[in-house]
């Protein structure tokens, strides 16, 4: 195969998710925020993205991975072909379709967002990050003062500057709150930064003027802990009130970090204020910091678990186009007749039970992932307050579902799709060993999958006494009771319906253990969020199956459109059928869970 022309799309499943499923096109697009794009400009923009992503984008992938960066006094060099992707995709003023009218963008829905951002991040991951300066500018747009508007937001738009968020501390990882890089406010108002930052993914790179970072640090006498932080703003050169460029500011790179995937994505530790004042200002000019860094952290983990998703999508219509390919064996009927004719590996039943069990978790993954967008299209169009409260607990209920159960699922199922091409894909001629080393990283930052479970328990789910997580069964049960007469879903909708009855049983269980023990949900913590995540995975697959089989109730022109609504009713089927049983073992498990393990001297480990 040609490495170049690595990137498998799947743009006619996007298309099927926006406009078949959610209909964006009749609620959403041309209205509000989202006026200057309809329908036709949408599915343009669409089109035009994935042929970028595989013509482009994708080119320099498995290339820069293997070529990967160079760091020299400070400064991270990119391979040229990331200087031509990158300038390309700037060229075609792509970075704008988020961004708002008023800034400059044309506009884009989230639901069109995140499903450009899916592509881009599958035809090329360590590209896609340092892609990141448009979407700072719209926190930037939310957060930022009016005079730091006109110092920045543009400026990242129009000048194509590159941007970070700076969290991780070499002492504290995940414990953010332990972090001890200190704000010191100088005479003239700015602030001045010193400390040293770990695991910064594109701290620098040689294609942009200018680098904004946004800095976690704490100002002097403030409190312990994650409250006492503040967010600064950080650039890499100096920018004067009028938003011109000053002096070269006391952030630099003082190490690249040699990783197992996703090489050519700089990943660094950030030194501030040793050799010359970091200076910085106070975003929003207020104390606020980690209610405004979260901003930028969800979406972020939003971007992880689509990365997880995209990986999978591609990876599995690699294994499908290889295994109607490679002619291996008899059929497994023959497997005794000498004179039995060979066949491709499709018609194996092992290879079908894999290949059927990547599509049903790809489309689910993306099913899920896009209805999700679609509650954060609705909280930008509605006006009621109180009902865009209620969406936006919604959908932040789903993201630890996105960004935990989809990084560390992809990673096994990766795994499978590498099995389908035997010892080939062992070998680098194939782009999977790549993904699984690229992807592995999402199950660690952005909150490992631990932190994500603990989110999901206890702010998630316990903030709200399980109300919001009720609201969405409700609507689950609201969709498994329209079934009709001959309904190729029955089966499906039946173990869903147990499904939900597991799921509530566990959550009860765990809560009646977590009186005894909040250990309990360390150890459990992640199970109940995999079981959560698959029962809604679930149901938009369901939802899925229903669309499809309206559509094939109304006719559809063509054998390929045919099988493929055929294939969604039967992604649907076997999801349900062989995933979701799993969630009757989470239940006995946690209802029968003890804590034996953390009363274990640590000699015996």
């Amino acid at each position: 195969m040609a490495i170049e022309n690595h990137y498998r799309s799947n743009l006619r499943d996007i298309e099927f998710n926006l406009f078949e499923v959610l209909r964006i096109q009749d609620d959403v697009l041309g209205r509000g925020p989202f006026a200057p794009m309809d329908h036709d400009s949408a599915r343009a923009a669409l089109a035009g993205v994935e042929t970028i992503a595989r013509k482009v984008l994708a080119q320099s992938y498995m290339a820069a991975d293997r070529e990967g960066l160079q760091l020299r006094d400070g400064t991270v060099s990119l391979p040229e072909s990331f200087k031509r992707a990158f300038a390309a995709w700037y060229d075609a003023d792509w970075h704008r379709l988020a961004i708002g009218e008023h800034t400059g963008g044309f506009g884009a829905p989230p639901t069109v967002t995140w499903s450009v951002w899916e592509m881009v991040v599958g035809a090329n991951a360590s590209l896609a990050f340092y892609l990141f300066g448009a979407f700072i500018s719209r926190v930037f747009d939310e957060l930022a003062t009016d005079a730091q508007n006109v110092r920045f937001t543009r400026n990242i738009i129009e000048k194509r500057w590159g941007a970070t968020m700076v969290l991780t501390e070499p002492g504290a990882g995940s414990d953010v709150g332990a972090g001890r890089t200190v704000a010191r406010q100088a005479d003239d108002g700015t602030w001045h930064l010193e400390g040293v930052k770990r695991f910064i993914t594109n701290a620098d790179f040689d294609c942009v003027d200018n680098i904004i970072h946004l800095v976690l640090a704490r100002p002097e006498g403030h409190a312990k802990g994650t409250k006492g932080l503040s967010l600064f703003i950080v650039p890499k050169f100096w920018v004067e009130e009028d938003g011109s460029l000053g002096e070269r500011n006391g952030a630099f790179v003082t190490n690249l970090e040699d990783k197992m995937g996703i090489k050519a994505s700089a990943t660094c530790e950030l030194t501030l204020g040793a050799d010359r004042p970091c200076r910085a200002l106070l975003m929003g000019d207020k104390h606020d910091g980690i209610a405004q860094m979260f901003r930028v952290i969800e979406q972020a983990r939003m971007c992880i678990g689509v990365k997880s998703m995209s990986h999978l999508s591609t990876a599995y219509l690699h294994a499908l186009e290889y295994a109607k390919q490679r002619v291996q064996g008899p059929d497994l009927t023959r497997a005794t007749d000498k004179n039995a004719p060979r066949v491709p590996i499709i018609a194996h039943a092992d290879v079908r039970r894999m290949l059927i069990n990547l599509k049903s978790n790809a489309e689910g993954m993306r099913a899920l992932y896009l209805y999700a967008a679609s509650l954060q299209d609705q909280q930008l169009l509605i006006a009621d307050a109180a009902e865009r409260d209620q969406l936006r607990r919604e959908g932040d209920l789903l993201l630890p579902l996105i960004k935990g159960y989809y990084s560390e699922r992809v990673y096994e199922l990766l795994s499978q799709a590498l099995q389908v091409f035997g010892g080939s894909g062992y070998c680098r001629d194939y782009p999977i060993e790549q993904y699984i080393r690229d992807q592995k990283i999402d199950t660690l930052y952005e909150g490992t999958t631990s932190i994500q479970a603990l989110d999901l328990a206890f702010r998630k789910i316990g903030r709200d006494g399980g109300a919001t997580l009720r609201r969405l069964i409700d609507r689950i049960k609201a969709d498994l009771a329209l079934q009709t007469a001959g309904d190729p879903l029955l089966r499906s909708r039946e173990l869903i319906a147990t499904a939900i009855a597991d799921t509530e049983a566990t959550l009860m269980a765990l809560m009646q253990k977590m009186g005894e023990s909040l250990h309990h949900v360390g150890l459990h913590g992640v199970r109940v969020l995999f079981g959560l995540a698959e029962l809604m995975i679930a149901w938009r697959l369901l939802v899925n199956g229903m669309t499809a089989q309206r559509a094939l109730e109304l006719g559809v022109e063509g054998e390929s459109e045919g099988a493929f609504y055929q294939g969604k009713i039967a992604a649907c089927d076997w999801f349900c059928s062989q995933v979701l049983p799993q969630l009757s073992l989470n239940r006995r498990l946690v209802e029968q869970s003890d804590i034996a393990v953390m009363q274990l001297a640590e000699a015996v480990f």
